[in-house]
């Protein structure tokens, strides 16, 4: 009995030691919770791309490239996954084992074709193949973004090469940059903040379409024939969607069912509800009338602004991002694009370009905590926060740019890059599909 004594008093310690030793080798599960949001946050963002992008695009278009335009969000969406399958979400999530000078810029093919990922791999809290197909909808809607800025006058075989190119060359690179972990030139050196892709997506997207539109040249009679949306309805009905789809976006890329997420949710409303009012607001100072264009445009604008700091910010910091979107969008999208002259044709620049810029300059600002941001205080610093949001942008203006204007080139000498006078005047829809939307 006297034996018996201690191997009893010693069981409890025995049982959590054999407890603890069975936790580190027990492969990771992921939660439940967690993976069901994921799951309707991905749903949500392909709502953001086929059915609201494609038609708040469609309805600011002539009536004659309606058809055009759904086309290409259709097809550039599915070109993108396909890639993003074969090797994209390889080289944007994947380094090397041992490190190289390449590894904070570019990932590598480990993982191409999705190789070693299994129902049972684990990212985070969620099953890997959910983080891939979350980060594939961000991969398919970055380059449809592009599309708006040439509308009305780009051959599709000419888009879709660009598409393919820029994907590779500019997305896939930002991505790795930003959001490819603790070695990564952007988000791990630098320490930048881009919560749901404001460098990444819209930056990224907004530079190529400024340079799309320029090399593209403007649309044959602008300035002499009338060049009014067809459909201001699809067009409502698209931002709208894209509001929706937009929570999935933003409180999405917490990639867990949390409070960050909420946070992500509010901020993504109270920006949006600002940028919706400062833009016809502006409107109505300077033209003596609020449109529904303008509260609609306003509207994207917002959420593009609060992309980057809708997990960091608190809700007066939204406020102000909100504001400055819409007012500054607003600016670009009318006297700026006006004085240079460039025919960006759906304003993919001075919304997604410029509220990209905002909202990434302004994430370092309102992560602040003592204007209610989410930073711990022992870890924000306002000089180093700013400069690495700074450098960011800077960064992403350069890669983008760069790629745009080489891509172009390729295609301009490949399979040529505007479509005929004939076949513009004649409108694209009939010219190159061979149907027309209305009859």
């Amino acid at each position: 009995m006297k034996y018996l004594k201690p191997l009893l008093a010693s069981a409890p310690l025995l049982a959590l030691s054999a407890v603890a030793a069975f936790a580190q080798d027990a492969p990771a599960v992921a939660d439940k919770g967690d993976t069901a949001w994921m799951l309707v946050s991905t749903v949500l963002v392909i709502l953001m791309t086929v059915p609201a992008l494609a038609l708040f695009y469609g309805g600011l278009v002539r009536s004659k490239n309606v058809l055009s335009i759904l086309m290409q969000c259709l097809t550039g969406f599915a070109l993108m996954a396909i890639l993003w399958i074969i090797y994209g979400y390889s080289i944007a999530f994947t380094s090397p084992a041992e490190p190289t000078a390449l590894s904070p810029f570019i990932g590598t093919f480990d993982k191409a074709f999705l190789a070693g990922i299994t129902p049972a791999s684990v990212s985070g809290t969620i099953p890997e193949i959910v983080f891939v197909a979350f980060q594939m909808t961000f991969a398919c809607i970055t380059p449809a973004l592009i599309i708006g800025a040439s509308a009305e006058r780009i051959r599709f075989s000419g888009l879709m090469l660009f598409l393919v190119l820029w994907f590779t060359f500019a997305y896939l690179p930002m991505a790795h940059m930003v959001w490819g972990g603790a070695g990564s030139y952007l988000g791990g050196f630098w320490g930048a903040l881009d919560f749901a892709g404001g460098t990444v997506v819209h930056i990224n997207a907004g530079i190529a379409g400024l340079v799309i539109a320029i090399m593209s040249g403007k649309r044959v009679g602008l300035g002499r024939d009338n060049f009014a949306p067809h459909n201001l309805v699809l067009t409502y009905i698209g931002a709208m969607l894209l509001w929706v789809g937009w929570f999935g976006f933003n409180a999405g890329s917490e990639l867990a069912a949390d409070g960050t997420a909420g946070y992500a949710l509010v901020n993504t409303i109270v920006a949006t509800a600002a940028a919706g009012l400062a833009w016809p607001f502006a409107e109505y100072l300077t033209r003596g009338h609020a449109s529904l264009l303008g509260g609609a445009s306003g509207v994207v604008a917002g959420l593009v602004a609060v992309t980057p700091a809708c997990g960091t910010a608190g809700p007066f910091g939204a406020l102000v991002i909100g504001i400055a979107a819409g007012a500054i969008c607003f600016w670009a999208s009318t006297w700026v694009k006006s004085k240079l002259g460039y025919d960006d044709a759906l304003d993919v620049f001075g919304v997604h370009g410029v509220g990209g810029i905002i909202g990434a300059i302004l994430t370092g600002v309102c992560a602040n905590p003592a204007l209610g941001g989410l930073m711990a205080p022992e870890k924000y610093a306002f000089g180093t926060q700013v400069t690495a949001q700074i450098v960011a942008v800077i960064v992403c203006i350069v890669v983008s740019a760069i790629v745009s204007v080489v891509a172009l080139t390729i295609v301009k000498a490949v399979v040529g890059l505007r479509v005929t006078e004939a076949a513009e005047r004649e409108g694209l829809d009939i010219t190159t599909h061979g149907e027309r939307a209305y009859n």
